[in-house]
């Protein structure tokens, strides 16, 4: 269906689109590539990997400069000025500074730069073996698309894609062409998950029946971290000469070019984001995720939703997701909160304390984990007396899951994977992080239905038509499989 110049794409037409996605790119051999599918180039043994970065400006500069050891050959933005930054001079005073992506040109003057990440990938296949992906949630998929099927590794930040069908496909694709693939969710390379998973298999959990996790986004006490629970579209501003609009638009909908959308704004739109469960809900559901061993839920539920609109996100949110019983494993019932909505506060947490303005309690038969950071980095039991009881005790169980080298590296861990040609050894490698982004984009589509769903993981299906027309993503005219079909 066609509506403003936006094909809405269903299930049978986009499990269709490899058929004509790399043509649509611009991809040169596209029909070639899909019966003979281009596996990545070794590395040599000493020799650097040569990486390229689309998005620059946010994540981006920090996952390229955590690579900056490798070679990096190329970047791409579509705002090559950016956002200024600021800094302290000698007396203490706040003055401008170097915005991230002109930090970037002066650290890699040899990097060619593009604003488009189609030319860039067709003009210098050769020169690139990896790619690194941090551009606004609704541009996720077509880079990391394009790469691999060019035979590119691809480090992807999170929320993986903005929608299931996305992520599921690039599953396919990633395992069609033996790519090494990593997505930004940093916490899964750290300590926190591995000791949450061995204490729960170590049985000092007990049954787990429920897991509590909560976030203070899209503010926080002092501040609006991005808007969200926005009536109305912002008003047009004029396209800045040194913005490629087109190109931060991509698939999305034409609409006006705005100030407060871009550079950093855009998270809390239908149209670019995934708001706050898109944004922290890969690092907060980790540990329960990975360590409870939850796979796909079989149903999902908003619960409660203030400040939705037609354009946004809400402001408040809360959403369940229940999981069945896994083996022996009882079922879980998972509730995100966001907005600063947060459960009660447990019995067993002491009277001076009180919950973190996010983080997460994973309640078992036996013993409650709780944490109060984003990424999981520091689990203990409640009370403390109850953990302190435990390692005096010498009941903690033996660590049995590896630990990356570094850890907590989830860029060293995608590296180490690339020069070993072995694509397991990155720890959220789209094996694990597909299906987590995908129970992610469920909680998503139930805040927008605003009803309870079950959900077919194997048919790609919920019971509700107005959800599954959220699984796949849609196209504006120019962008669309259907142009070139």
């Amino acid at each position: 269906m066609s509506k403003n110049n936006v094909v809405t794409l269903n299930r049978r037409e986009f499990l269709a689109f490899t058929a004509v996605a790399a043509a649509m790119l611009g991809l040169p051999g596209c029909a070639n590539l899909q019966t003979n599918p281009r596996k990545p180039r070794p590395i040599a043994a000493g020799a650097k990997i040569r990486i390229a970065q689309i998005g620059c400006g946010g994540k981006g500069f920090s996952d390229i400069m955590a690579h900056k050891d490798e070679e990096v050959v190329a970047l791409c933005d579509i705002d090559w000025v950016g956002k200024p930054g600021t800094t302290r001079d000698k007396e203490g005073k706040q003055v401008p500074a170097p915005s991230n992506v002109q930090k970037l040109m002066t650290e890699f003057p040899n990097a060619k730069r593009y604003t488009d990440f189609r030319k860039m990938l067709i003009e210098m296949d050769d020169q690139i073996d990896a790619v690194g992906v941090a551009t606004p949630d609704h541009m996720h998929f077509l880079p990391a698309y394009m790469a691999i099927m060019m035979g590119k590794h691809v480090y992807v930040q999170k929320p993986l894609t903005q929608t299931v069908g996305e992520a599921r496909e690039l599953l396919r694709l990633a395992r069609l062409n033996g790519v090494c693939t990593q997505m930004g969710n940093q916490g899964h390379a750290g300590e926190g998950i591995r000791l949450v998973r061995e204490w729960f298999e170590a049985g000092l959990l007990g049954d787990v029946s429920e897991a509590l996790i909560w976030t203070n986004r899209p503010a926080t006490t002092r501040s609006v971290v991005w808007p969200q629970g926005i009536e109305q579209w912002p008003a047009a501003d004029p396209v800045p000469s040194n913005v490629n609009f087109d190109c931060f638009l991509g698939r999305a909908q034409d609409r006006p070019f705005s100030t407060k959308i871009h550079p950093f704004n855009w998270r809390g739109y239908f149209d670019y984001g995934c708001g706050a469960l898109g944004d922290m809900a890969c690092h907060l559901m980790d540990a329960a995720f990975w360590g409870l061993k939850l796979g796909a839920p079989e149903s999902v539920e908003a619960t409660k939703i203030e400040g939705l609109t037609s354009i946004s996100f809400p402001k408040h949110a809360i959403v369940q997701f229940n999981f069945p019983q896994r083996g022996n494993l009882p079922p879980v019932k998972l509730t995100w909160h966001e907005g600063g909505e947060k459960p009660a506060k447990p019995a067993l947490l002491e009277a001076n304390r009180e919950l973190a303005q996010g983080g997460q309690l994973i309640v078992g038969s036996k013993g409650t984990v709780y944490d109060g950071n984003d990424y999981c980095n520091s689990p203990r039991f409640i009370p403390e007396s109850f953990h302190k009881q435990l390692v005096e005790g010498g009941m903690l169980p033996p660590k049995k899951f590896a630990r990356p080298d570094p850890i907590g590296n989830p860029h060293k861990e995608w590296t180490q994977a690339i020069r070993a040609g072995d694509p397991s050894h990155a720890g959220s490698n789209f094996e694990y992080s597909v299906p987590f982004s995908e129970m992610v984009c469920l909680g998503s589509v139930a805040i927008r239905v605003g009803k309870k769903f079950t959900w077919d993981a194997a048919a790609l299906r919920t019971n509700l038509p107005e959800a599954d027309a959220l699984l796949y993503p849609k196209y504006r005219k120019g962008w669309s499989p259907r142009e070139i079909a």
